[in-house]
Protein backbone atom coordinates (compact mmCIF):
# COMPACT_ATOMS: atom_id res chain seq x y z
CA UNK A 1 0.00 0.00 0.00
CA UNK A 2 1.33 3.62 -0.90
CA UNK A 3 0.69 6.67 1.27
CA UNK A 4 -2.40 7.27 0.16
CA UNK A 5 -5.76 4.70 1.47
CA UNK A 6 -8.29 3.52 -0.53
CA UNK A 7 -11.51 1.56 0.82
CA UNK A 8 -10.29 -1.58 -0.86
CA UNK A 9 -6.88 -1.51 0.42
CA UNK A 10 -7.76 -1.83 3.85
CA UNK A 11 -8.71 -4.71 6.12
CA UNK A 12 -12.53 -4.60 7.96
CA UNK A 13 -12.36 -3.45 11.18
CA UNK A 14 -16.00 -4.69 11.81
CA UNK A 15 -18.68 -5.17 9.96
CA UNK A 16 -22.65 -6.03 10.75
CA UNK A 17 -25.66 -4.94 9.41
CA UNK A 18 -25.41 -1.45 7.82
CA UNK A 19 -22.28 -0.65 9.08
CA UNK A 20 -18.55 -1.26 7.73
CA UNK A 21 -15.15 0.08 9.03
CA UNK A 22 -11.80 -0.26 7.35
CA UNK A 23 -8.88 0.41 9.43
CA UNK A 24 -5.52 0.97 9.50
CA UNK A 25 -3.17 2.35 11.83
CA UNK A 26 -0.16 4.63 11.80
CA UNK A 27 1.73 6.82 14.25
CA UNK A 28 -0.79 5.72 16.82
CA UNK A 29 -3.34 6.89 15.15
CA UNK A 30 -6.37 4.45 13.75
CA UNK A 31 -7.46 5.93 9.88
CA UNK A 32 -10.64 4.41 9.59
CA UNK A 33 -13.68 4.61 6.38
CA UNK A 34 -16.73 3.84 7.52
CA UNK A 35 -20.23 3.32 5.46
CA UNK A 36 -23.35 3.57 7.07
CA UNK A 37 -26.76 2.70 6.01
CA UNK A 38 -29.36 5.34 6.52
CA UNK A 39 -31.23 5.14 10.08
CA UNK A 40 -27.75 3.31 11.68
CA UNK A 41 -27.77 4.71 15.12
CA UNK A 42 -25.34 3.64 17.72
CA UNK A 43 -26.97 3.87 20.73
CA UNK A 44 -27.60 0.17 21.17
CA UNK A 45 -24.45 -0.47 20.34
CA UNK A 46 -22.19 2.06 22.28
CA UNK A 47 -25.19 0.57 25.71
CA UNK A 48 -22.15 0.02 28.59
CA UNK A 49 -20.35 2.24 27.61
CA UNK A 50 -20.01 5.38 30.02
CA UNK A 51 -22.82 7.20 29.49
CA UNK A 52 -24.11 5.13 26.72
CA UNK A 53 -21.97 7.19 24.77
CA UNK A 54 -18.59 6.81 22.71
CA UNK A 55 -15.62 7.73 24.76
CA UNK A 56 -13.15 8.17 21.59
CA UNK A 57 -12.04 11.34 20.14
CA UNK A 58 -12.59 11.30 16.24
CA UNK A 59 -11.13 13.69 13.89
CA UNK A 60 -12.87 13.22 10.37
CA UNK A 61 -14.48 14.46 7.31
CA UNK A 62 -17.71 13.70 5.64
CA UNK A 63 -17.28 12.41 2.27
CA UNK A 64 -21.02 11.58 1.48
CA UNK A 65 -24.82 11.68 3.62
CA UNK A 66 -25.46 13.02 6.59
CA UNK A 67 -24.50 12.10 10.03
CA UNK A 68 -26.05 13.49 13.04
CA UNK A 69 -24.53 13.94 16.11
CA UNK A 70 -25.87 13.73 19.43
CA UNK A 71 -24.16 14.93 22.65
CA UNK A 72 -25.10 15.93 26.20
CA UNK A 73 -25.16 19.41 24.77
CA UNK A 74 -28.02 18.53 21.73
CA UNK A 75 -27.74 17.66 18.51
CA UNK A 76 -25.39 18.46 15.60
CA UNK A 77 -26.08 17.13 11.65
CA UNK A 78 -22.57 17.05 9.76
CA UNK A 79 -23.06 16.76 5.29
CA UNK A 80 -20.75 16.14 2.93
CA UNK A 81 -17.61 18.18 2.48
CA UNK A 82 -17.39 19.02 5.60
CA UNK A 83 -15.06 18.40 8.50
CA UNK A 84 -15.41 17.07 12.35
CA UNK A 85 -14.19 17.09 15.36
CA UNK A 86 -16.02 15.11 18.17
CA UNK A 87 -14.90 14.68 21.76
CA UNK A 88 -15.75 11.88 24.01
CA UNK A 89 -19.44 11.66 24.96
CA UNK A 90 -21.33 11.08 21.57
CA UNK A 91 -23.89 8.69 19.76
CA UNK A 92 -24.30 8.80 16.13
CA UNK A 93 -27.18 8.55 13.55
CA UNK A 94 -27.25 8.27 9.85
CA UNK A 95 -29.68 10.30 8.99
CA UNK A 96 -29.08 9.35 4.77
CA UNK A 97 -26.65 7.08 3.69
CA UNK A 98 -22.86 8.15 4.65
CA UNK A 99 -19.30 7.49 4.14
CA UNK A 100 -16.96 9.32 6.26
CA UNK A 101 -13.02 9.44 7.10
CA UNK A 102 -12.40 9.13 11.22
CA UNK A 103 -8.97 9.69 12.60
CA UNK A 104 -8.60 8.67 15.98
CA UNK A 105 -6.22 7.39 18.80
CA UNK A 106 -5.62 3.95 18.26
CA UNK A 107 -5.55 3.07 21.47
CA UNK A 108 -9.21 4.94 22.49
CA UNK A 109 -10.50 3.13 19.05
CA UNK A 110 -9.42 -0.32 19.98
CA UNK A 111 -11.00 -0.05 23.26
CA UNK A 112 -14.13 1.10 21.34
CA UNK A 113 -13.91 -2.08 18.80
CA UNK A 114 -13.36 -4.29 21.94
CA UNK A 115 -16.93 -3.08 23.48
CA UNK A 116 -18.81 -3.04 20.05
CA UNK A 117 -17.49 -6.53 19.40
CA UNK A 118 -18.77 -7.85 23.05
CA UNK A 119 -21.85 -6.04 22.27
CA UNK A 120 -22.42 -7.75 18.68
CA UNK A 121 -21.44 -11.30 20.13
CA UNK A 122 -24.46 -10.55 23.08
CA UNK A 123 -21.98 -10.16 25.75
CA UNK A 124 -22.67 -6.37 26.66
Amino acid sequence: MADGITWDDLPTELARPGTEIRRTDRGGLALCLLRLDKGVDTRPLFKGMPDDQCQCTHWGYMISGTIRVHTAAGSTDYEAGETYHWAPGHNLEAITACEYLEISPSDEYDALMAHCRRVMAGAG
